[in-house]
This record gives C-alpha cells, sequence and structure tokens, in this order.
C-alpha cells in the first residue's frame, strides 16, 4: 500500500509498485517514461496516483532526474496547464501554489518530501546528489517559497546493507562528506550509508534531526518496490506531494 503523510502544508503520497496498468518488468505501478514502458500505461498510472492523492486535475512537474543538486521553484511566474505534465531538467522542484503536484522517482535513489507551513518539495536523492548538495537545495528552496519550520520524510530507498561501493570511490566521498557515510554491506563489504548522509544533508542545512523521519523501507529487500541494482531493468515508485 502506498505510504501516506501530512507534513507541514503539504499532502505526499510515497507509491509502491502496485495498482497500475503496466506489464512486467514494469509491473504495474511504474510512474517513469524513459524505462521503456509503454507511454499510454505510464500516463494511466500517474492518473491513477493523483486520484489517490485526490488531484486528479492537478498539473504534474516531474524532472528529468540528472544525479544533480538543481531544485527548481514553481511560482506563480510559471505557466503550467491544468492537468498537463511538465518534464524540466532537476533532481527536484518546490512550490507554494495550490493545484501543482510535484513528483521524485527513484528504484534506489531516495523520493524525498519536505515542506513548512506554506510550501513543500520533493526531492530525488542518490550518492551524488546526497553529497553534492541537493537535500540542502531543497530546504533553500521550501524556505524561500514559504514560512514555518521545516520538516522532511525520506522514502524507500536502497540501504546500507546492499549499497556495496568501491574503496577508492568510497575513500573520496568520505573525505569530501566525513565518516559518516561510509558502512558495511551485509556481506562487510565497503558500503555507502545513503540514509546517513541525507540525514547529514539534513544537518547541515540546520533542519533538526527529529523533523526528519526514514522510512524503514529498502527497496533491494521490498519486493513491493522497484530496485534497479535487485532487477536491472525495472520501473520506478516515487512521491508526490501537494500543497493543501
Amino acid at each position: 500500500m502506498p505510504i501516506e503523510r501530512r507534513l507541514g502544508g503539504a499532502r505526499a503520497l510515497f507509491t509502491d509498485r502496485f495498482g497500475g496498468v503496466s506489464a512486467a518488468p514494469f509491473d504495474s505501478l511504474n510512474l517513469a517514461r524513459h524505462v521503456g514502458d509503454d507511454p499510454d500505461a505510464v500516463s494511466t498510472n500517474r492518473a491513477r496516483v493523483a486520484t489517490m492523492i485526490e488531484a486528479p486535475d492537478a498539473a504534474w512537474v516531474i524532472p528529468r532526474h540528472v544525479h544533480g543538486s538543481t531544485v527548481l521553484r514553481i511560482d506563480e511566474t510559471i505557466e503550467l496547464g491544468v492537468g498537463a505534465s511538465h518534464h524540466p531538467e532537476g533532481d527536484g522542484a518546490a512550490t507554494n501554489r495550490f493545484g501543482v503536484l510535484l513528483s521524485a522517482l527513484g528504484a534506489d535513489c531516495a523520493p524525498i518530501v519536505i515542506a513548512n507551513d506554506t510550501a513543500c518539495a520533493a526531492v530525488h536523492a542518490g550518492w551524488r546528489g546526497a553529497v553534492g548538495g541537493v537535500v540542502e537545495a531543497g530546504v533553500a528552496a521550501v524556505r524561500a517559497l514559504g514560512t514555518g519550520r521545516v520538516g522532511a520524510v525520506v522514502g524507500p530507498c536502497i540501504c546500507v546493507r546492499h549499497y556495496e561501493f568501491g574503496a577508492a570511490a568510497l575513500t573520496d566521498i568520505v573525505a569530501r562528506a566525513g565518516p559518516s557515510v561510509a558502512g558495511r554491506t551485509q556481506t562487510g563489504d565497503p558500503a555507502f550509508d545513503l540514509r546517513g548522509a541525507i540525514r547529514l544533508a539534513f544537518a547541515h542545512a540546520e533542519v533538526d534531526d527529529a523533523d526528519v523521519e526514514v522510512l524503514d523501507v529498502c527497496t533491494v529487500e521490498s519486493t513491493d518496490h522497484y530496485s534497479y541494482r535487485r532487477d536491472g531493468v525495472t520501473g520506478r515508485h516515487g512521491v508526490v506531494v501537494i500543497k493543501v
């Protein structure tokens, strides 16, 4: 079942892979167009998710993720067609507008919702984004567009037990981000701690740890979710968030 959260002035829904129309290996609620799925199936799946979150006529903003740190700010100066889908390049989007459905997708990377009382954001964070500033950019965007205390929920993503990383590459990341991002897999190999890196990024952005919820769902372990590391060709789940 999708996981719903109310956070500040926003409503967020973390999807799983059930309830859609896509055929294998994208079965069934794949939300991504770039993975090779039937575009009509993806459109149907997105419409079903919009209905789940009670926003069937909302304009979608689903950035094309590039593993960077750009979080788009969708304010009143940006033209959005009612019910249309918009796919700018970036790894997150924030808004203070009603009727805009923001989404961040993943299949091991973390979908994150960030919100305060009057603005919200959906952010995609893999290891590059987590250590490269995408979380901090998301917090900055929400603070710039809205008011009130910032909170966040980190959705299903790969856990350290399965995120094996080359020792040399991990050493370079630790030099940049600190030792808390390093760990060990269940077999004892060097691993990157994505959740730990995201928590660290929120601390850098001066968001209290008590205001950050990390869902205890590992995408590699959960067959209810898509995992690129586990399956290779697969779909994408994610988070959708809307101001309420």
